[in-house]
């Protein structure tokens, strides 16, 4: 079977160690990014590297962009479609509103050059990215999931999910229940210390039933720790809560707990944008005056 060749655009928290796993993996990839020096771990694995976007997708079979928001999917697609061969496939693998990733579908089906689109958001943040665990979710027709599923393997475990667009409402759905999970696991603990348990033991406890969860795992040891060092980050999420929202009012839901979240996240947004989402555990002790989980310092970027 012959590899595809693969254009990376965006080599953030996430892009970096994705592309790595792709060029540990065999496949030629060439990268591109904003800030170039962001490039460097890749190029000494054997990536090639490219000035701009459209020089980095000119002989691409697959272009794959990690990007921070939807506009700038779309003004960095904008500018390299034209380099763009025939049948290239276009993986977004961004986080962005539902009606931008159609809005790009649109963008590069007017290109004229029959270039196929699908967007496929994550989840699992840096640890999954470095282990190739992320959850991949695939909005795609069936043809061209067939043809994108050996790359997106290298990098998780992906599942269509519908056609273009669905990939981001099931993204959204995942981050609201990660954003409402994080903030239960903070007032868990809070109300453990202050009812006179000990919050370690609780949070072993609780490991043993049904409340058992990677982010129980995971972020509840980050909030002992008050290790608020990113992974994912505030922003990231706060902007995740936004387009939660925003899909909700588009088919006239009303959704009280997402609301309830967004606003916690932004309350944080302000005075913590890069820390880890697990920093939601600031936002509750702020609303909470004397009461702190633990007595370690607090870590943040």
């Amino acid at each position: 079977m012959i590899r595809p060749t693969i254009a990376f655009l965006g080599l953030g928290l996430m892009g970096q160690p994705m592309a790595t796993r792709l060029l540990n993996a065999g496949y030629s990839v060439t990268v591109w990014n904003r800030s170039p020096d962001k490039m460097a771990s890749c190029l000494a694995l054997g990536a090639t590297g490219a000035e701009s976007a459209l020089a980095a997708v000119k002989y691409a079979q697959i272009v794959i962009t990690m990007l921070e928001a939807g506009p700038v999917v779309q003004s960095v697609l904008s500018s390299a479609v034209g380099g763009m061969e025939p049948g290239t496939l276009v993986i977004d693998m961004s986080s962005t509103q539902q009606a931008e990733a159609l809005a790009i579908q649109q963008l590069l089906t007017t290109a004229n050059k029959k270039i196929r689109f699908m967007d496929a958001p994550v989840s699992g943040g840096v640890i999954g990215a470095q282990a190739g665990s992320l959850a991949i979710m695939a909005g795609a027709s069936e043809s061209d999931y067939h043809d994108a599923e050996p790359v997106l393997q290298i990098l998780g475990h992906p599942t269509r999910v519908g056609m273009p667009g669905s990939g981001q409402l099931a993204k959204l759905c995942n981050q609201l229940i990660v954003g409402g999970t994080l903030n239960l696991i903070a007032e868990a603990l809070l109300l453990a210390q202050a009812g006179g348990a000990d919050p370690v033991a609780v949070r072993n406890a609780l490991r043993g039933g049904f409340a058992e969860s990677r982010l129980l795992e995971i972020h509840g040891q980050r909030m002992l720790d008050r290790n608020f060092m990113p992974g994912g980050q505030v922003k990231s999420q706060a902007k995740d809560m936004e387009n939660v929202l925003l899909a909700a009012k588009a088919v006239h839901l009303n959704l009280p707990q997402a609301q309830l979240i967004t606003e916690q996240y932004r309350r944080l947004l302000v005075k913590h944008p890069t820390a880890d989402q697990s920093a939601a555990l600031l936002a509750l002790e702020q609303s909470n005056s004397g009461h702190r989980l633990g007595i370690l310092p607090d870590q943040l970027p």
